[in-house]
């Protein structure tokens, strides 16, 4: 049973990805047979997750508007250069979203989703697996990380296992998601910077 429902998330799940990353492909209507979950938490969970893919749109093209306000990079800087321009790229998009806070673009809709779909990958099959990768390493201390803040120097973190990427929605090349404590985040590699926090989410 929490097979068929693990395989039915990830086709749903991979499914509403492909929709709201521009793939030109139609969501199919699964039936609760199929997926295991009434159509109302399926309606829901796609209605998150897309309202999670249009905040991080939006926030990738106030990114493109900032960037192309510096100085481009070229391929044979030094480690220096690019440094600095990191710093400046997150001091402009830190100045141009003053306001943000926990919740813009993890809104209360797409907590739940990522609730619903994480929790059905980490007791399935292959959860033990996802939960080996979570933990592999040093334990990490406690730390606080801050919404449009820079992540701390020299603090780790963990990359989301691939099979539970699978149920996650697909996201811009400009964002990342990764993993620290029980918590989820939403990266700007470039820029170095905490776009949005998920706490506990992780089990």
């Amino acid at each position: 049973m929490k097979k068929n429902l693990h395989r039915a998330a990830v086709i749903l799940l991979v499914s509403i990805s492909a929709a709201t990353s521009g793939c030109g492909r139609t969501t199919p209507t699964l039936s609760p047979a199929q997926t295991g979950v009434s159509p109302e938490q399926q309606s829901a969970d796609a209605a998150g997750f897309k309202e999670f893919s249009n905040r991080v749109n939006d926030y990738v093209k106030l990114h493109k508007s900032q960037e192309v306000l510096l100085p481009a990079l070229k391929p044979t800087v030094s480690p220096e250069a690019i440094n600095a321009h990191q710093r400046a790229l997150s001091l402009k998009i830190r100045e141009a979203r003053p306001n943000a806070r926990p919740g813009d673009i993890f809104t209360p809709a797409a907590q739940k989703s990522f609730q619903d779909v994480i929790q059905s990958a980490m007791q399935g099959p292959r959860g033990a697996n996802m939960d080996a990768t979570l933990n592999q390493g040093s334990p990490l201390p406690p730390i606080s990380v801050g919404v449009n803040q820079p992540y701390p120097d020299g603090v780790a973190y963990t990359t989301v296992p691939p099979t539970l990427l699978l149920v996650l929605p697909k996201l811009p090349d400009e964002v990342v998601y990764r993993v620290v404590l029980h918590d989820l985040l939403l990266m700007d590699l470039k820029a170095n910077l905490v776009v949005d926090v998920l706490p506990g989410i992780i089990p």
